[in-house]
């Protein structure tokens, strides 16, 4: 690891970092502010009992869909029941399981939901019945009663949230730093300074998990990866993050994103990202081969791989000169696609930020990321970005 000495400043105080530069990432601030308390862990192990325990009291089928009878729930006017093959007793759908049941028949999801439960069954029923594709996959569990926790296509290929969880305490051990991978510290805007010391809590924590999927945020955050210099002279420091997410019952594919960043904030929103990197693999027939062949490997060599190769392309976009003027600049931005407004603003931005025009790939790179934070639309935002990281991949 190319990381800072002991010497040149100590994990105790905090790493001074630069946040204008790289991309601002909010999607890990999505997770944290929508989960409520019972879907926020403290560590990966209880974590993982959670989601293994579920797995082992569930069992997937494929069954017949024409088979499956509706019925309303006598004991509940509003809930419907599945009299499924192979299984003596009732099993009741979930808000969740009702909607996948409903587009698997083809049938309006919301409209069901507001009729009444023998009207509603009626209506399954008939799309059961008609179901061209005859087969379906449940997810039953017990929990008390036994409810439907998901159904399917046939061919569909889950993958179990206690299995991603797995591969990442394989590297992470138990999130809160027995090994380098920990839930992340917080940055301190009135210095600018990255602590990575923080109590895990309720409110600090990244480890996530509902009934239909699981999301985990780690990030190397003790170890600082030294990529060039500010304009003061300063270090300009990084840490090694990723992130993972999936769902056993279909709610979304597996993920995977992996990084370079500069701090995270108390809002869990990540800044100065470079180098970002995703992979996501849909629940198809042969995910679980997907799974253990690719993403489970690649999520094993980014956390053990050398940042030597990322600081290489640093060093060599900071060194690639493409604008020495200003007809060079905007020369430059304008062949490679952005509007004459957006050149305007990639230069001034730049300008502003470093006092100084941009003349290498870095630079402009910098300048297009922080252009690309103030659009209030996503597309026009990634679009930017795009193009800076293929910018970015010249320099290499």
């Amino acid at each position: 690891m190319m990381t800072l000495s002991q010497g040149q400043q100590s994990a105790s105080s905090g790493f001074r970092v630069d946040v204008s530069r790289g991309q601002r990432i909010g999607r890990v601030s999505s997770e944290w502010f929508s989960r409520p308390d019972d879907e926020r862990y403290l560590n990966l192990p209880d974590l993982y009992d959670d989601v293994r325990g579920r797995a082992e009291r569930a069992e997937a089928r494929t069954v017949e869909s024409r088979a499956i009878r509706v019925e309303a729930n006598s004991n509940n006017s509003e809930r419907l029941a599945l009299l499924v093959p192979g299984r003596d007793e009732a099993v009741a759908p979930t808000h969740w399981s009702f909607g996948q049941l409903c587009t698997l028949v083809g049938a309006p999801t919301s409209y069901l939901r507001q009729l009444p439960a023998a009207l509603s069954g009626i209506n399954l029923q008939h799309g059961l019945l008609s179901h061209r594709a005859e087969f379906v996959k449940t997810l039953e569990a017990d929990n008390g009663r036994v409810e439907l926790r998901a159904v399917t296509g046939p061919d569909y290929g889950r993958i179990w949230d206690h299995e991603l969880v797995a591969a990442v305490m394989k590297i992470a051990g138990n999130g809160n730093g027995d090994t380098r991978w920990k839930v992340p510290g917080v940055l301190d805007w009135s210095t600018m300074t990255h602590n990575p010391f923080v109590d895990v809590t309720k409110d600090t924590t990244t480890l996530y998990a509902s009934d239909r999927d699981v999301f985990l945020f780690l990030v190397d955050d003790t170890n600082p990866i030294e990529a060039g210099r500010l304009r003061d002279g300063s270090p300009d420091l990084y840490f090694r993050g990723f992130y993972c997410w999936n769902s056993e019952v279909g709610s979304k594919t597996l993920g995977i994103a992996s990084f370079y960043l500069r701090a995270v904030c108390m809002n869990r929103n990540l800044w100065g990202v470079e180098n970002f990197e995703e992979i996501t693999i849909r629940h198809s027939k042969f995910a679980a081969q997907r799974f253990a062949h690719e993403a489970a490997p690649a999520l094993t060599s980014f956390a053990n791989s050398s940042p030597a190769p990322f600081v290489a392309g640093i060093k060599a976009a900071r060194e690639r000169i493409v604008a020495r003027t200003d007809e060079d600049r905007e020369s430059f931005l304008r062949k490679g696609g952005f509007s004459k407004s957006d050149t305007t603003k990639i230069i001034e931005t730049v300008l502003g930020e470093e006092n100084r025009n941009p003349e290498s790939i870095f630079d402009f790179v910098q300048g297009i990321t922080a252009v690309a934070r103030t659009k209030s639309h996503q597309d026009a935002r990634l679009e930017l970005e795009g193009k800076a990281k293929r910018l970015m991949e010249r320099a290499i």
